[in-house]
């Protein structure tokens, strides 16, 4: 029995087990909706583009807060890396920011920039940020001195140097980083919707609590653990096979 028969296996006893249970807990179906009850909000979410407005909304925030972070994430990485007064102090603080969970920055961003746009974007960036940041340092390290010597000996240096030794050895880390800051911005980005305004998923969540709509609240939740999988499972993992090809990392 191939992974992907044993997944629909168990996700249809899950199907089956919540329909029923739904049909005989005679709670009201506004608090436990059947299993098609919901799929049926979810077609006609889809159908009447309420469910893609908010599925675009969230996805054009997510990604130009998750390009900011990966840059930073970069860049800060490289500087702790290469230069020891910056390890000892922005190191020193990445570390410490990282353990503050994004969505805590959550009032500060509305105090600074409102409750708009801007502010989940600035959770989205600061969910991904040190995540990437201590990532990218981490790759940046644990490239092979060998590698190093090798190189600076047949005269790279600069950009050369960082563009064909230190980036390709760091791949593995990096992309490893790509996905936890992934993880983190994507939740970052729903706690930041349902708080605030303006759209996008985590907003529609809000709506379908506020009008005791759990059909609409679990509609969405599984659009979101779709979207969740699908990037891990497909995106990230065919971008790191085909990097890991490309470079010659790969370990089969």
């Amino acid at each position: 029995m191939t992974t992907a028969l044993r997944r629909i296996i168990f996700i249809a006893m899950i199907a089956v087990i919540w329909e029923v249970t739904s049909s005989f807990s005679g709670l009201p179906e506004f608090m436990f909706p059947r299993l098609t009850q919901i799929f049926e909000t979810l077609f006609n979410g889809i159908i009447n583009g309420q469910i893609t407005a908010a599925i675009g909304k969230s996805f054009s925030r997510i990604l130009i807060g998750f390009l900011i972070a990966i840059i930073l994430g970069i860049i800060m990485g490289y500087l702790i890396w290469r230069f020891k007064i910056i390890e000892d102090t922005l190191g020193f603080l990445v570390t410490a920011l990282q353990s503050i969970p994004s969505i805590v920055w959550f009032p500060l961003a509305i105090i600074w920039f409102g409750l708009n746009d801007f502010a989940i974007l600035f959770i989205v960036t600061i969910g991904a940020t040190w995540t990437m940041t201590i990532s990218a340092t981490s790759g940046f390290k644990n490239v092979p001195k060998l590698y190093q010597q090798v190189a600076k000996t047949f005269g790279s240096s600069g950009f050369h140097f960082l563009r064909t030794v230190i980036m390709p050895a760091s791949i593995p880390q990096l992309l490893s980083g790509l996905r936890i800051a992934w993880a983190f911005s994507w939740r970052a980005l729903m706690a930041g919707e349902l708080l605030g305004a303006g759209g996008g998923l985590g907003q529609l969540l809000e709506t379908g609590r506020s009008l005791g709509q759990m059909d609409l609240v679990i509609s969405v939740m599984i659009i979101i653990a779709i979207i969740g999988t699908i990037m891990d499972n497909v995106v990230f993992m065919r971008l790191e096979r085909s990097i890991q090809t490309k470079w010659g990392l790969n370990q089969r």
